[in-house]
């Protein structure tokens, strides 16, 4: 089985185990059967380099696939030009934080329209990430690829489109995901495995095959209105969406090797396990 499931940050049965802090990560995700890990930089790029020099060294003893999510308040489509220039600092100061754990991708977010239209959104998050690749080749990054999100909320920038022509702005860039955010924007559309098909097959169709087979992705069952993504779930909160059976199904069924990290609220370590076992379960039959 070439997916690879785990964590976004740290759990909280991690830490009534006794364990102090994210360094301590890999160790407890060989003992849970996992297979990576997305370090959180979402309120701030903290960790220092040593810190994630030793994080870096424990992930790969543990065989242990890192990536970091960029902090939240990235906008890569304000209209204010100084938070689009901020934004690219933010994700230099990610990339930087993964080069030295060794993490191969780093998550990004892309905004909001606030009061401009969706196309004049884009345009302004595409100039911005088009920026920030050079800034990254300039500062030796390069070899990182960079993940912007489908969005959760109808009013932010992200829906899967939006991220394919992000995407296509450098061919390193690879497509993060997120299933409940996808199904959250589109009001429950997520229910059976030919609409998860669907999502694999558009971005095959536009970035091709072997971006869409080597995808970035989150999971989780999330709350939602009209206006989109409320708050996170956890698996076993089954009156939420979206079902994790249908996607397992697209996956057994096909050659891809997606990282699928879980954003459960507070059980994401033992969801995680849990897909991972049901997804092994539907490969064996």
């Amino acid at each position: 089985m070439n997916v690879k499931f785990g964590p976004a940050g740290c759990c909280d049965a991690f830490f009534e185990a006794g364990n102090k802090s994210a360094l301590e990560m890999p160790m407890w995700l060989k003992e849970n059967e996992l297979d990576c890990f997305e370090y959180q930089c979402g309120h701030g790029v903290r960790i220092s380099e040593d810190a994630a020099q030793i994080l870096g060294e424990r992930a790969k003893q543990n065989n242990i696939a890192l990536s970091v999510h960029a902090p939240y308040y990235i906008s890569l489509s304000s209209v204010e030009e100084e938070k689009r220039t901020k934004s690219i600092d933010y994700i230099l100061q990610t990339l930087n934080a993964a080069k030295h754990m060794g993490a191969d991708r780093i998550v990004v977010h892309s905004g909001s329209c606030g009061s401009i239209t969706r196309r004049e959104a884009l345009n302004l998050a595409t100039d911005t990430l088009a920026r920030a690749v050079v800034a990254a080749d300039e500062n030796g990054f390069g070899n990182i690829h960079i993940c912007p999100e489908t969005m959760g909320k109808v009013k932010q920038l992200g829906n899967i489109d939006e991220v394919i022509k992000l995407c296509q702005v450098d061919e390193r860039f690879i497509p993060t995901i997120d299933f409940g955010h996808v199904n959250a924007m589109t009001l429950g559309s997520l229910k059976t495995a030919d609409d998860f098909k669907a999502i694999f097959d558009k971005f095959a169709n536009k970035l091709g095959v072997e971006r869409a087979s080597n995808m970035h992705a989150h999971f989780s069952r999330i709350e939602y209105t009209n206006a989109g993504e409320k708050k996170h779930r956890t698996l076993e909160e089954t009156e939420y969406e979206p079902n994790f059976e249908p996607l397992a199904e697209v996956l057994a069924d096909n050659k891809y090797s997606i990282r699928i990290i879980c954003e459960s609220a507070g059980t994401q370590t033992k969801d995680a396990a849990e897909m991972k076992r049901i997804m092994k379960e539907m490969s064996d039959r």
